[in-house]
């Protein structure tokens, strides 16, 4: 499955890491996702949507 939330639809994003010699590497940073039971669907939700459920709750 996708690294992509179902909800809000966020991905990774690029970025670098930097070596002590100030070298840059591509790397790839993903999205916190969580597996949540919402409605009766099991959905890879992002931690920030999640944070916004738990508040209309």
């Amino acid at each position: 499955m996708s690294k992509v939330c179902m909800v809000c639809g966020r991905s990774a994003l690029s970025s670098a890491t930097r070596s002590h010699s100030n070298v840059q590497h591509k790397r790839k940073q993903n999205v916190n996702l969580q597996s949540k039971k919402l409605g009766g669907l099991k959905l890879k939700v992002c931690t920030k949507c999640l944070k916004t459920f738990n508040k209309a709750e």
